[in-house]
């Protein structure tokens, strides 16, 4: 039985239910990552004892799901868009903006699909948009390939993120740091294609490399759907 089948005990002595777990987990994670967020602190947040919880929840892996789903309703957009383009782009990019919002999501974006109600609304709405566009393997090609687009594409973002903060140094003043290293290497003429791109590259922020990487790959996946089976 998962923990979206399992019914909550009685909230006695102490008002509790998993709506105020999840939060106060939420909080935790939100202030110092994923490895802040413990059982025990999530408890003593609430004012309760940790065994309280047990009755909610059997694992921390159980609550990371109920974390999870409970961000996928900031993904899950209103309203229905119209088009399966803009279907896809709006959950990537309310993705992105999800986990900007709460990093430690970018940990546990990926592998197997979590099941709560918000989650699986997500993944209804995107496959509806894409229904009868092409045979189901390619529809569930599709949006597997959407997927892993942007789940690496915002995991070396907040990765990037992180590292600004532990070191100290924002973008611009790690290449100032690193740069006298990389041109001796460069000047020595085994990397010509990789000075090029260091001289002659045009920086993007971002949300700017996130939306053209983005198009590309919607590009593909539209050019893939025109396509008559074999």
């Amino acid at each position: 039985m998962t923990v979206w089948d399992r019914p909550e005990p009685p909230t006695r002595p102490v008002p509790l239910d998993r709506e105020r777990i999840v939060a106060a987990a939420i909080a935790l994670a939100d202030e110092g990552g994923l490895e802040a967020m413990s059982l025990r602190k999530v408890a003593a947040r609430l004012d309760v004892g940790p065994m309280r919880l047990y009755g909610y929840i059997s694992t921390k892996e159980e609550l990371f799901d109920l974390m999870v789903d409970e961000v996928h309703a900031e993904i899950l957009p209103d309203e229905q868009p119209g088009g399966w383009r803009e279907v896809l782009r709006i959950r990537a990019d309310r993705t992105r903006q999800a986990t900007l919002r709460h990093e430690w999501l970018a940990d546990l974006l990926g592998g197997r699909p979590t099941l709560g109600p918000n989650a699986l609304a997500v993944t209804e709405a995107t496959l509806a948009a894409l229904d009868g566009l092409a045979d189901l393997d390619t529809v569930m090609r599709a949006v597997e390939t959407v997927s892993a687009y942007f789940t690496g594409a915002i995991r070396r973002e907040i990765a990037n993120l992180r590292a600004e903060r532990a070191t100290g140094l924002s973008e611009r003043d790690w290449q100032r740091a690193s740069g006298p290293h990389v041109m001796r290497m460069l000047a020595t003429g085994r990397f010509p294609a990789l000075a090029k791109a260091v001289h002659d590259g045009t920086e993007v922020d971002a949300e700017t490399s996130f939306a053209t990487g983005l198009d590309w790959v919607l590009d593909a996946v539209a050019a893939k759907l025109a396509r008559p089976p074999a």
